[in-house]
């Protein structure tokens, strides 16, 4: 079959070419400015990220995030919340790739799946540090130029309709199934 047959017709459009998901687990120390009593909360906020295409089947995520921690310490008389900002680099692998793709203009779209958020906050035995065990999850998206073939229906098989030629008038039989109570009576 050949593609410069009049019956087919090359159109050059954008499609996704790569696709790939990244699960990480990470455990970051923190130090906070007195020796901890108890863990008394974790949060994780202010992610923030970005994604580019770095090779033919991996797309780099970096990205930032805070931890806070809000701990006890003088023998659980005081509290305080310590913030640690966290950076990373994620590198995602394309398990699915689209060898067709034309050029190198590439477009990377990052979701996240699971935001980064605390699976564990506890006191480091040896150091008086604290241990925070984050997750996280993304699905990437490469989205690039690719060539796509289709079929051209015959003429014979073309419409040349247009809305002129559709007639948006009611008939009369229309008219007087037309309930003209339908609308409550304001009082």
């Amino acid at each position: 079959m050949s593609f410069l047959d009049k019956q087919y017709r090359e159109v050059i459009t954008r499609a996704v070419c790569g696709k790939g998901r990244k699960f990480t687990q990470a455990t970051h120390t923190i130090s906070p400015s007195h020796r901890p009593s108890s863990i008394l909360g974790c949060w994780v906020i202010n992610h923030l990220y970005n994604a580019k295409k770095i090779s033919e089947d991996t797309v780099e995520i970096n990205g930032s995030y805070d931890i806070n921690v809000w701990y006890s310490f003088n023998d659980n008389t005081k509290t305080e919340v310590v913030t640690e900002r966290i950076t990373y680099c994620d590198y995602v692998p394309l398990s699915v790739k689209d060898e067709q793709c034309i050029g190198d203009d590439f477009d990377v779209v990052a979701k996240v799946v699971q935001q980064p958020n605390c699976l564990e906050c506890s006191i480091s035995k040896d150091d008086h540090k604290i241990n925070v065990e984050v997750e996280r999850e993304f699905i990437v998206q490469v989205i690039g130029d690719t060539k796509i073939y289709v079929k051209v229906a015959p003429k014979e098989y073309a419409h040349e309709e247009d809305d002129d030629e559709w007639d948006f008038e009611l008939t009369d039989d229309e008219l007087k199934d037309v309930n003209p109570n339908f609308f409550p009576h304001k009082d």
